[in-house]
């Protein structure tokens, strides 16, 4: 609600800013490696959204050294675990959207989307009424996943 409510537009890039915050509930970051950090998805389309981000600003996977993109699904893989553990979905969505044709919400800096799913979970108000109902708040899906983690 506090996002809806602010007309702040927020300077510079929204990835490069999050990780300069602690890791918390206002953040939602859930790990730091050496290259890339996982955080949850603000505007997730499921529970357990998460988003795999380099910690430079760069707009394409292949820019990115071997390390940092070994790395990236290293904390992809663990992340699917993590999920399965806690929501035992039925299946996963896991990519990325280079650039804004691909459809990247936020496409100068590349990052990897790991989006578990279940058969049926896509209903009318998504289909019709481009309405996402989530059947968890945000901040538990990240005490969840923040514990599971370790």
């Amino acid at each position: 609600m506090k996002y809806i409510q602010s007309n702040k537009k927020e300077e510079g890039c929204v990835f490069c800013n999050v990780q300069e915050m602690p890791d918390s509930e206002e953040n939602l970051i859930v790990f730091r490696g050496i290259f890339s950090y996982v955080i949850m998805n603000r505007y997730p389309y499921t529970s357990g959204h998460i988003l795999i981000i380099p910690f430079v600003h760069e707009n394409n996977l292949e820019i990115l050294d071997a390390a940092t993109r070994a790395e990236m699904m290293e904390l992809a893989t663990k992340t699917m675990t993590v999920l399965r553990g806690i929501y035992h979905p039925q299946g996963f969505n896991f990519g990325a959207n280079i650039g804004e044709a691909a459809g990247a919400g936020i496409a100068p800096h590349v990052h990897l989307h790991v989006l578990p799913r279940w058969a049926g979970d896509t209903n009318f108000m998504s289909s019709l009424g481009e309405t996402r109902v989530l059947p968890e708040a945000l901040e538990e899906t990240y005490r969840r996943v923040c514990e599971a983690w370790q």
